[in-house]
Parts: structure tokens; sequence; C-alpha cells
């Protein structure tokens, strides 16, 4: 268990520091409201991750700790997003697209309303 703890760690270490690095060279080079340094590293997350399980579901010798490193750690501290996606796409995949379309909704209602929420208990607290 500590090894895929380290292996997790690291794969969010390099992910952070991806997103870091997309996000400055995008901010750099593209001035608009719309917020493309995240939408790019959301969708190149949704690609990698993508890419990944399509790898893992060919090349079977690839192992847990490094499946892990790649998926829960890359990806994941590059952007959680593309978990999300590929955990709709596989709801999907198997046929439960009524379950995914309201995996979407509540994860987008809900998540807007706990920014919005979080954001008012700081400005009420004062």
């Amino acid at each position: 268990m500590i090894y895929s703890i380290l292996y997790v760690a690291l794969g969010g270490a390099l992910g952070s520091v991806a997103r870091f690095l997309v996000s400055k060279a995008t901010q750099s080079v593209c001035t608009t409201h719309l917020p493309i340094a995240t939408l790019i590293v959301n969708v190149l997350g949704c690609f990698f991750i993508g890419m990944l399980y399509a790898l893992f579901e060919r090349n079977a010798t690839i192992g847990a700790n490094m499946r892990l490193m790649l998926t829960v750690g890359f990806c994941g501290g590059f952007t959680t997003f593309s978990t999300f996606m590929n955990e709709n796409f596989n709801l999907m995949q198997g046929g439960n697209i009524a379950i995914s379309a309201l995996y979407i909704g509540i994860s987008v209602t809900l998540g807007f309303l706990g920014v919005w929420l979080g954001a008012w208990v700081i400005r009420v607290a004062g």
C-alpha cells in the first residue's frame, strides 16, 4: 500500500507541475475572458486519460502501480475533470446513458453550488 501511495504522490506532483506549466504558457499567449488555460488543461487531461485506458486495455503488462501513477496521480494532479469524463464515458459504454446524464447534471449543479456556498460562507464570516 505504501508503494501505491508513493506512486500516486509522484504522479500527482508531476501532473500538478504540468498543469501549472501549461496554464502559464497558455496565459502568456492568450488574453481572453474565457478561462482558456483551464479549458486546455481539462481537454488535454481527458485526451491523456483516454489514451492511457486504451493503452492499459491493450497492454496488460503495465503494472498496477504504474497505472495508479499515470491515472490517479498524473491525470488527477493535472485535472480531475479527466477522471470525471472517463467515468461518464465508461457509464455510456455500459449503456447507462441516463445515469451518466444524471451524474453530469448533479456534478455540475452541486459543484457550482459548492463554489457559491464556499464563497458565501467566507463573505458572511467577514
